[in-house]
Protein backbone atom coordinates (compact mmCIF):
# COMPACT_ATOMS: atom_id res chain seq x y z
CA UNK A 1 0.00 0.00 0.00
CA UNK A 2 1.18 3.59 -0.62
CA UNK A 3 2.20 5.81 1.43
CA UNK A 4 -1.03 7.77 2.89
CA UNK A 5 0.57 11.68 2.35
CA UNK A 6 -0.27 11.31 -1.64
CA UNK A 7 -4.22 11.24 -1.31
CA UNK A 8 -4.34 12.92 2.29
CA UNK A 9 -6.39 15.65 0.89
CA UNK A 10 -6.41 17.57 4.00
CA UNK A 11 -6.62 16.60 7.65
CA UNK A 12 -10.00 16.91 9.41
CA UNK A 13 -8.95 16.84 12.89
CA UNK A 14 -6.09 16.85 14.30
CA UNK A 15 -4.97 14.50 16.46
CA UNK A 16 -4.74 17.07 19.72
CA UNK A 17 -7.97 18.55 18.86
CA UNK A 18 -9.39 14.91 18.49
CA UNK A 19 -7.67 13.88 21.95
CA UNK A 20 -8.72 16.85 23.83
CA UNK A 21 -12.49 15.57 23.01
CA UNK A 22 -12.13 12.08 23.72
CA UNK A 23 -11.47 13.77 27.23
CA UNK A 24 -14.47 15.76 27.44
CA UNK A 25 -16.43 12.57 26.27
CA UNK A 26 -15.01 10.53 29.28
CA UNK A 27 -15.44 13.19 31.98
CA UNK A 28 -19.03 13.61 30.48
CA UNK A 29 -19.59 9.85 30.24
CA UNK A 30 -18.32 9.36 33.68
CA UNK A 31 -20.70 11.70 35.04
CA UNK A 32 -23.57 10.76 33.52
CA UNK A 33 -22.78 6.91 34.74
CA UNK A 34 -21.25 8.09 38.14
CA UNK A 35 -23.92 5.17 39.82
CA UNK A 36 -24.99 2.86 37.34
CA UNK A 37 -22.95 -0.48 36.31
CA UNK A 38 -21.90 0.93 32.91
CA UNK A 39 -21.31 -1.70 29.87
CA UNK A 40 -19.35 -0.15 26.82
CA UNK A 41 -20.01 -2.11 23.44
CA UNK A 42 -17.69 -1.48 20.79
CA UNK A 43 -18.71 -1.88 17.21
CA UNK A 44 -15.56 -3.24 15.57
CA UNK A 45 -13.20 -2.68 14.14
CA UNK A 46 -13.21 1.22 13.83
CA UNK A 47 -14.15 1.82 17.00
CA UNK A 48 -11.13 0.34 18.47
CA UNK A 49 -9.28 3.27 19.06
CA UNK A 50 -11.33 5.64 19.97
CA UNK A 51 -12.51 2.73 22.05
CA UNK A 52 -9.20 2.59 24.10
CA UNK A 53 -8.63 6.27 24.75
CA UNK A 54 -12.37 6.98 26.14
CA UNK A 55 -11.88 4.28 28.41
CA UNK A 56 -8.81 6.18 29.74
CA UNK A 57 -10.79 8.93 30.74
CA UNK A 58 -14.17 6.79 31.82
CA UNK A 59 -13.23 7.12 35.72
CA UNK A 60 -15.82 5.60 37.02
CA UNK A 61 -16.01 1.31 36.45
CA UNK A 62 -17.18 -0.33 33.57
CA UNK A 63 -17.04 -3.13 31.79
CA UNK A 64 -16.45 -3.42 27.63
CA UNK A 65 -17.52 -6.02 24.88
CA UNK A 66 -17.15 -6.08 21.28
CA UNK A 67 -19.35 -6.17 17.97
CA UNK A 68 -18.74 -6.49 14.47
CA UNK A 69 -21.15 -5.66 11.98
CA UNK A 70 -20.56 -4.56 7.90
CA UNK A 71 -22.35 -2.53 5.76
CA UNK A 72 -19.02 -1.47 3.70
CA UNK A 73 -17.16 -4.08 1.35
CA UNK A 74 -13.86 -3.37 0.46
CA UNK A 75 -13.41 -0.45 -1.97
CA UNK A 76 -16.69 1.05 -1.06
CA UNK A 77 -16.84 4.80 0.12
CA UNK A 78 -20.56 3.85 1.05
CA UNK A 79 -22.53 1.40 2.70
CA UNK A 80 -24.51 -0.68 0.61
CA UNK A 81 -27.49 -1.41 3.00
CA UNK A 82 -26.74 -4.74 3.56
CA UNK A 83 -26.14 -4.93 7.53
CA UNK A 84 -24.16 -8.28 8.71
CA UNK A 85 -23.60 -9.00 11.68
CA UNK A 86 -20.37 -10.56 11.94
CA UNK A 87 -19.31 -11.32 15.83
CA UNK A 88 -21.99 -11.16 18.46
CA UNK A 89 -21.32 -9.71 22.46
CA UNK A 90 -19.91 -12.23 24.49
CA UNK A 91 -21.74 -11.50 27.48
CA UNK A 92 -25.56 -10.41 28.30
CA UNK A 93 -26.65 -6.91 28.32
CA UNK A 94 -30.21 -8.04 30.20
CA UNK A 95 -30.79 -5.28 33.03
CA UNK A 96 -27.50 -3.70 31.85
CA UNK A 97 -26.68 0.23 30.86
CA UNK A 98 -25.12 -0.14 27.61
CA UNK A 99 -23.35 2.45 26.05
CA UNK A 100 -22.75 1.92 22.15
CA UNK A 101 -19.49 3.11 20.57
CA UNK A 102 -18.92 4.02 17.56
CA UNK A 103 -16.68 5.62 14.98
CA UNK A 104 -18.40 6.91 12.58
CA UNK A 105 -22.87 7.61 11.63
CA UNK A 106 -23.34 8.06 8.28
CA UNK A 107 -26.47 7.08 6.66
CA UNK A 108 -27.64 5.29 10.07
CA UNK A 109 -28.97 2.08 8.74
CA UNK A 110 -25.77 -0.52 10.18
CA UNK A 111 -26.32 1.42 13.83
CA UNK A 112 -30.15 1.34 13.71
CA UNK A 113 -29.62 -2.26 13.15
CA UNK A 114 -27.50 -2.22 15.94
CA UNK A 115 -29.81 -1.25 18.33
CA UNK A 116 -32.81 -2.80 16.89
CA UNK A 117 -30.46 -6.17 17.99
CA UNK A 118 -29.82 -5.04 21.59
CA UNK A 119 -32.97 -3.38 22.49
CA UNK A 120 -34.27 -6.72 22.71
CA UNK A 121 -31.89 -8.29 24.95
CA UNK A 122 -33.71 -5.83 27.22
CA UNK A 123 -30.40 -3.70 28.87
CA UNK A 124 -31.53 -0.97 31.57
CA UNK A 125 -30.81 1.04 28.80
CA UNK A 126 -29.22 1.98 25.65
CA UNK A 127 -27.50 5.07 24.31
CA UNK A 128 -25.20 5.65 21.95
CA UNK A 129 -21.48 7.28 21.87
CA UNK A 130 -20.22 8.17 18.57
CA UNK A 131 -16.83 9.61 17.11
CA UNK A 132 -17.83 11.19 14.09
CA UNK A 133 -21.32 12.15 13.24
CA UNK A 134 -22.17 12.82 9.00
CA UNK A 135 -25.71 14.33 9.82
CA UNK A 136 -26.23 15.53 6.24
CA UNK A 137 -26.12 11.64 5.13
CA UNK A 138 -28.32 10.69 7.90
CA UNK A 139 -31.30 8.71 6.37
CA UNK A 140 -32.46 6.96 9.60
CA UNK A 141 -32.61 8.59 12.91
CA UNK A 142 -30.18 7.55 15.48
CA UNK A 143 -30.30 9.42 19.23
CA UNK A 144 -26.57 10.23 19.40
CA UNK A 145 -25.89 10.76 23.62
CA UNK A 146 -22.19 11.64 22.86
CA UNK A 147 -20.97 13.40 19.96
CA UNK A 148 -17.09 14.10 18.87
CA UNK A 149 -17.44 15.60 16.25
CA UNK A 150 -20.01 16.53 13.43
CA UNK A 151 -18.13 16.38 10.21
CA UNK A 152 -19.20 17.18 6.85
CA UNK A 153 -19.92 14.52 3.92
CA UNK A 154 -16.20 13.37 3.11
CA UNK A 155 -14.33 10.28 2.91
CA UNK A 156 -12.49 10.24 5.72
CA UNK A 157 -9.82 8.28 7.35
CA UNK A 158 -7.71 7.14 10.51
CA UNK A 159 -8.21 6.77 13.98
CA UNK A 160 -9.63 3.77 13.74
CA UNK A 161 -11.02 4.47 10.49
CA UNK A 162 -9.85 2.28 7.31
CA UNK A 163 -9.38 3.27 3.61
CA UNK A 164 -9.18 -0.30 2.70
CA UNK A 165 -8.14 -2.24 5.86
CA UNK A 166 -5.58 0.22 6.45
CA UNK A 167 -4.70 3.26 7.88
CA UNK A 168 -6.70 2.41 10.67
CA UNK A 169 -3.16 3.42 13.29
CA UNK A 170 -3.32 7.17 12.37
CA UNK A 171 -3.79 10.07 15.06
CA UNK A 172 -5.85 12.19 12.76
CA UNK A 173 -8.93 12.14 10.97
CA UNK A 174 -7.97 12.97 7.41
CA UNK A 175 -9.71 13.52 4.54
CA UNK A 176 -9.40 11.13 1.53
CA UNK A 177 -8.95 13.29 -2.38
CA UNK A 178 -10.67 11.45 -4.16
CA UNK A 179 -9.23 12.30 -7.69
CA UNK A 180 -5.21 10.44 -5.69
CA UNK A 181 -6.59 7.80 -4.48
CA UNK A 182 -7.26 4.04 -6.58
CA UNK A 183 -8.74 1.48 -4.19
CA UNK A 184 -6.75 -1.61 -4.75
CA UNK A 185 -7.73 -4.37 -7.52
Amino acid sequence: MEDYHKFLKDVLIPEDVLQARVVELGAEIARDYKDKSLHLVCILRGGIMFLTDLMRHIKTPHTVDFMAVSSYGVGARRSDGQVRLTMDLRETIADRDVLIVEDIIDSGHTLSSVIELLTVRKPASLRVCTLLDKAERREVDIPIAYRGFEIPNAFVFGYGLDLDEYYRGLPFIGVVDTNEYTPPE
